[in-house]
């Protein structure tokens, strides 16, 4: 659909300190709900007990996996057609038809909660599975190193963001969701768009980096300045792409992105979001200040709004950690975190992850909800 370079013209939504993000009346108070350690999306028992225990915490947004390990928790007709497989069927066993993203809109929207479509795995295109039946299907779409050989990093093996088959693929997913679901946003994620720093050998990629230089091959070492820059620079186009496309089908979706935090999310994964932001690519971003120690948490949120301009600040809502494996945030450090965003005029927050928000309920039911 767009390729290298892509000039499409993006909307920018400017608005006051004291506005919340575009669609909202309130601030964000959101969760990420995911189909894994959790049992939450795996019948509509489990969704209605999701549903009304959030709003019991007082959270307003739910931010809902659509998009992990190659498959999709909804009936997606771009993946039936591509793998044969239309919904992850872990979802579908115990009753074949079901639809949990359509259950869990209905739920939430009862209460007055929004739901974000989360593309999780972005363009990753399996964990640990070579692959998967993606690169089964499509080998061409696999992202090369410089070694020639597919990347794979933490564990995730990745598509080539900038092929416009590639990124074609990814637009029909979203598209298919905005189309078919009263979603009230989407939301991307550290691997949407991002590309593995140590990702871009592919021969169509090599050769537009020598078109725009002037025959000059990409450097051997991945980590190089403009190297990094340049492939940045075609995922922050795909980003505007992404964006026009998905306010093309409903103009009143709202466009989130959770990437990692800057520049980390630069370095590593060619992510310069605070750029997203204030191109006015985006109508909320997420960063994920996941932190373990409270001067760390809020030294990296200091820093994280400073790359923001002032008057795209009111986009900003944190992702915190809350539980991960076996950690969990201590009731102190949970309390000190939204302390901490607060006091830096952040009125929300999105916690990672919905399973560990009951260590906190006493919490969330006497001081959170009744801001909310």
């Amino acid at each position: 659909m767009m390729g290298f370079g892509s000039g499409l013209k993006a909307q920018t939504h400017e608005k006051s300190l004291d506005q919340y993000v575009t669609g909202y009346n309130r601030p964000v108070r959101g969760v990420w709900l995911t189909n894994v350690d959790s049992r939450a999306l795996y019948s509509h028992g489990h969704i209605k007990r999701a549903v009304h225990r959030c709003d019991q915490w007082g959270i307003n947004t739910i931010f809902a996996v659509v998009w992990n390990k190659g498959m999709t928790t909804y009936r997606s007709q771009v993946m039936k057609e591509l793998t044969g497989v239309a919904i992850d069927p872990r979802l579908d066993s115990a009753d074949p038809g079901r639809d949990p993203l359509k259950e869990l809109i209905a739920e939430a929207h009862q209460h007055n909660m929004k739901v974000f479509a989360w593309f999780e795995f972005g363009f990753a295109a399996s964990y640990q599975a070579q692959g998967g039946e993606i690169l089964k299907k499509k080998p061409g779409w696999a992202l090369k190193n410089a070694q020639g050989e597919l990347v794979t990093k933490n564990g995730f093996e990745w598509m080539n963001p900038l092929d416009p088959k590639v990124q074609d693929f990814m637009l029909s997913l979203i598209g298919e969701v905005v189309r078919n679901y009263d979603v009230d946003g989407i939301q991307g994620d550290d691997r949407l768009p991002a590309m593995p720093v140590e990702g871009g050998y592919n021969q169509e990629i090599v050769r537009a980096y020598r078109q725009a230089h002037h025959g000059q091959d990409p450097p051997d070492d991945y980590n190089d300045f403009r190297w990094v820059h340049w492939r940045a620079e075609q995922l922050t186009s795909f980003m505007k792409a992404l964006y026009q496309h998905v306010k093309s089908i409903d103009s009143e979706c709202i466009v989130s992105m959770a990437p990692s935090v800057y520049p980390w999310s630069k370095a590593e994964y060619l992510q310069d979001w605070p750029r997203w932001v204030n191109a006015g690519y985006v109508d909320m971003v997420c960063p994920q200040v996941y932190r373990k120690d409270s001067a760390y948490y809020r030294q990296t949120l200091k820093k994280t709004r400073q790359y923001i301009r002032p008057g795209k600040r009111h986009l900003l809502y944190p992702g915190i950690l809350i539980k991960s494996g076996n950690y969990r945030a201590s009731p102190d450090f949970f309390r000190h975190m939204i302390r901490q965003n607060r006091q830096h005029n952040i009125p929300g927050e999105v916690f990672f992850f919905y399973e560990g928000l009951s260590d906190y309920s006493k919490y969330l039911k006497t001081n959170y909800k009744i801001t909310n």
